[in-house]
């Protein structure tokens, strides 16, 4: 581990692994296989490649899609990792050329498509070849019961019988109990360690509200309001509300494309090719576009229908944050959503067995959405995964719902739905409690019901939410033969009999200031942090640009945002920054320092990041000290040293308390950095011939 350690380090850039990382290394490390359960953005790619890269031979990597491979490749290639794919875009030439490379042992990692894998050639081929590992990535598509089953991952399962003593690792952010079973028994990972990460995404913030005449306004508004200038991704159900919505956000003046299959091959690789390399760029799409998108710093994942499941919703929205900074989780969703979705599985060709599965997950779906308690603690515990507290980062821990009694209500709207004969749809029923003059109505004779005209104490928009949450506590069903009439479930019969009392959630109106609306979610405080943050991000596009790849592969917006908050003054000063490796650092370091040194006289006492600092002061003041703190915050430890140094400064804590230092190097230390006034600590480093580490200068140069 001391190897995985020093390329975590020297490759990657980063000082410490995330749980259990360490753990599903080490078991790969000793020849054995594992099945990972870990969340987008949790670091899973870290688990297979640097046990590719530190044991012989090459790790080969299961990938479902193109992008996938060319997006892990650019980035490792970046990182001075040796990598390569082989896919259809690669030319005969090229593709013999890979192909080379591997039988010679020149690569660390080759991604390969389970279709080509499973070839007799390729099969050939790799039995040729010095095999460090097969690593198999979405794993949850070898699943008929997940939600992004691909047949082509059954044939896998013939890799153990092949290759007995190569290990395999299968990786997956999204499955329930049942699929991980039959993840296990399609590929053959009996024997195989498990390891199931914690599932929660703390940084993104989930909101689900339900959706007004006009949902593409209430989209507008929350980009607006909360990410303008950011980039995004926006689901819809259809191609063409897709292309509807594309345009009319560039009408509002965002930069916005479409995504779906109905498009050219060459439109939808245009169009992923400028959201990866462009900057704040919004991609409105299906379902089709989305997994092995790798770009760190999608702001906010929003939704303008309703997802069939959670592994979908969770799948999704996970694109949002990869970073770790703050991102958000939107949706909104109404009434037809569920309706559509009902009617799409009713009149589905799979078996009884599928639908009852797939009526299921949709049940589960809808009851995240009309929960009143603690969103992430239902989300989580889905997936096995328990919160012990309510989260205070979704919408109905920051602004609880208001409850109301709708039994009374809801007996009427059964009792209609009954008198009806069960034929109609929710806006002939609302049309008939609220006692409207229609003529079909009339021609029913359905103005003589018991029913017309007892709810007008409700608004049209009042019983549209009613009939939404009676659906989705199946108290109502939709009819499977598309014509979406309503009929009363068996559950319906304890609240029509006045023996069961139904609380429900009341929709509120979105509001429409921006004033009321707006969340600052900003990350600087001070105008000087803002252009610094600007111009590092020019300088990463840029050099981006000059390389062929995103700009998320230079860097992760993280890892600038870091520099902002460290100003690191010389090369050795950069390296401690989180995610600048060897090979970044001697790429790109002499780039970004020229930047901050432009910058250095805008640089003040006070600190970017405040609540992060905060958190650090209070965990220190509760006995932690920096190791400890950046340990259980998975930070760098010069990041702590860093806020420590912060609240030296403005007299929170003693340098005593901080540092061991006695008073006669205290006093040597201070000379030192009063003889070299420069705001660099490397000569005083050096003058000490690293005695003293960087950390130590920081803080003792906060106590003045």
């Amino acid at each position: 581990m001391n190897e995985a350690l020093q390329i975590l380090r020297a490759v990657f850039g980063y000082e410490h692994f995330r749980p259990p990382q360490d753990e599903v290394i080490a078991a790969l490390m000793a020849g054995s296989d594992a099945l990972v359960l870990m969340p987008t953005g949790g670091g899973k790619s870290l688990c297979y490649q640097i046990p590719a890269i530190a044991r012989p031979g090459t790790g080969i990597v299961v990938s479902p899609l193109i992008a996938l491979m060319q997006d892990q490749v650019a980035a490792l290639t970046q990182a001075g990792v040796r990598a390569a794919y082989l896919n259809s875009t690669l030319a005969a030439e090229e593709a013999r050329a890979v192909e080379q490379q591997l039988l010679r042992g020149e690569l660390d990692l080759l991604y390969v498509a389970p279709e080509r894998l499973m070839t007799a050639r390729m099969l050939e081929l790799v039995s040729r070849a010095q095999l460090a590992l097969f690593a198999i990535d979405e794993a949850h598509c070898v699943s008929q019961w997940g939600h992004d089953f691909r047949p082509e991952y059954m044939q896998l399962s013939v890799l153990h019988g092949r290759f007995p003593l190569v290990p395999r690792i299968a990786l997956t952010a999204t499955a329930d109990e049942p699929t991980r079973r039959e993840i296990i028994a399609r590929l053959g990972l009996e024997r195989a360690r498990v390891f199931i990460s914690r599932f929660d995404r703390p940084n993104i913030r989930y909101r689900i509200a339900q959706s007004s005449s006009n949902a593409r306004d209430q989209l507008w508004r929350f980009i607006r309001d909360e990410h303008a200038g950011e980039a995004g991704i926006v689901y819809c159900l259809s191609r063409k509300r897709v292309e509807q919505v594309a345009e009319w956000l560039a009408t509002k003046g965002l930069s916005a494309l479409p995504y779906h299959a109905g498009l050219s091959s060459e439109t939808r690789a245009v169009n992923q090719g400028r959201f990866l390399n462009e900057e704040g760029l919004i991609i409105v799409a299906t379902i089709a576009f989305g997994m092995g998108i790798d770009k760190s710093n999608v702001r906010f994942v929003a939704h303008l229908n309703l997802p069939k499941s959670i592994e979908a919703y969770y799948q999704e929205t996970g694109r949002a944050g990869r970073d770790g900074l703050p991102a958000d989780a939107w949706m909104s969703y109404g009434l037809q959503d569920v309706i559509t979705l009902r009617q799409m599985m009713g009149a589905s060709e799979a078996d009884e067995q599928h639908k009852r599965v797939e009526r299921h997950k949709l049940d589960a779906m809808l009851g995240l959405c009309e929960l009143t308690t603690c969103r992430r603690r239902a989300l989580l515990a889905y997936f096995g995964d328990v919160l012990a507290k309510p989260c205070g980062n979704c919408d109905t821990c920051l602004e609880p719902p208001e409850t109301w009694d709708a039994t009374v209500p809801a007996q009427k709207a059964l009792s209609c739905v009954h008198r009806t004969g069960q034929r109609f749809g929710v806006n002939y029923l609302i049309d008939v409690l609220l006692g409207k003059d229609d003529e079909r109505i009339r021609r029913y004779g359905h103005d003589q019901l018991s029913t017309y005209g007892i709810g007008k104490e409700l608004s049209d928009n009042d019983w549209r939410g009613l009939f939404r949450q009676l659906i989705a506590r199946g108290l109502l069903a939709v009819d499977i033969e598309g014509h979406g009439a309503l009929r009363l479930a068996d559950a319906c019969r304890a609240v029509l009999r006045g023996e069961q009392q139904l609380t429900l959630r009341r929709d509120i109106k979105p509001p429409t200031s921006k004033k009321k609306n707006k969340v600052s979610r900003s990350a600087f405080v001070r105008a000087a942090e803002q252009r610094l943050w600007e111009a590092l991000r020019t300088r990463r596009r840029e050099l981006a640009e000059e390389q062929g790849v995103p700009p998320y592969v230079v860097f992760h917006d993280a890892t600038l945002m870091e520099m902002v908050a460290q100003r690191p003054h010389s090369l050795v000063e950069l390296a401690q920054i989180s995610g600048v490796g060897e090979r970044k650092l001697d790429a790109f370091g002499a780039e970004f320092l020229a930047v901050l040194c432009a910058h250095e006289e805008e640089a003040d006492d006070d600190a970017p990041g405040v609540d992060t600092a905060t958190e650090t002061l209070q965990l220190f003041r509760l006995g932690m000290n920096a190791p400890a703190i950046a340990a259980q915050r998975g930070l760098k430890e010069a990041t702590i040293y860093s806020h420590l140094a912060l609240a030296i400064t403005h007299g929170e804590v003693q340098l005593h308390d901080v540092v061991a230092l006695g008073a006669d190097e205290l006093s040597q230390i201070r000379a030192a950095l009063r003889d070299h006034e420069e705001p660099a600590l490397k000569p005083v480093f050096d003058l000490f011939e690293g005695r003293y580490s960087y950390d130590v200068l920081r803080c003792v140069r906060a106590a003045g």
